[in-house]
């Protein structure tokens, strides 16, 4: 009696400890999001985010390239063209070739009748001019304030109407390979760090000015 009763014993608690660690895998399975659904919610979030602002547009490739293709057909990516000019001159550090930089940027963009002038007013325009002798990294700051927001407030709101956005938004949210949807699970990459930061460091000194 006693070797049969024994071994049932020890069954018993042997079963208890599997049901026990199995209801735990479950547990923490049904609290775990699902694989698709984090494909899911970035697909959209992601669409969502590209018509969000144009400061995040322009933060992804795909984004500023569709808006370029826009302004394009609208004959004026001499805005966006002037913006970026006006970002890459902020990173500049030495004097000698902020000089030169923001020459070339008054040149290109600002005196009259340059190849790609952008509209801004006579003021701005003048204390751009009196500054290039000696140009500091806020050199343009007003400037690209006010040319965002003629984009912002103009360009902008055509384009998410346009069948540009239309593309854009349908190519962010076709299915994709495994590795592609693993990719997507995975951190911002350092360029798009990098160039999201640079956006926000633009609009913050905009801000300051």
């Amino acid at each position: 009696m006693n070797g049969p009763f024994k071994l049932s014993q020890m069954d018993l608690k042997g079963t208890k400890r599997l049901n026990a660690a199995w209801k735990s895998r479950v547990h923490i399975f049904m609290q775990s999001p699902l694989q698709w659904k984090k494909i899911s919610w970035q697909k959209t979030n992601e669409t969502t985010l590209l018509g969000k602002s144009l400061e995040t547009l322009l933060s992804k490739k795909s984004g500023q390239k569709a808006f370029r293709e826009f302004l394009k057909s609208e004959f004026c990516e001499e805005n966006l063209d002037f913006l970026l000019a006006c970002q890459n001159f902020q990173t500049l550090q030495r004097p000698e070739e902020r000089k030169k930089k923001a020459a070339k940027i008054y040149e290109e963009f600002i005196r009259d009748d340059s190849p790609k002038q952008v509209n801004l007013d006579f003021n701005t325009t003048k204390v751009i001019c009196q500054s290039l002798q000696q140009p500091g990294p806020s050199c343009f700051v007003v400037a690209q304030k006010k040319i965002f927001s003629l984009m912002e407030n103009d360009s902008f709101s055509r384009f998410l109407q346009s069948e540009h956005y239309k593309v854009l938004t349908g190519a962010a949210s076709k299915p994709r390979g495994l590795r592609k949807h693993r990719a997507a699970m995975r951190i911002k990459s350092a360029g798009d760090e990098l160039e999201v930061k640079r956006l926000q460091d633009g609009l913050l000194l905009w801000h300051e000015h």
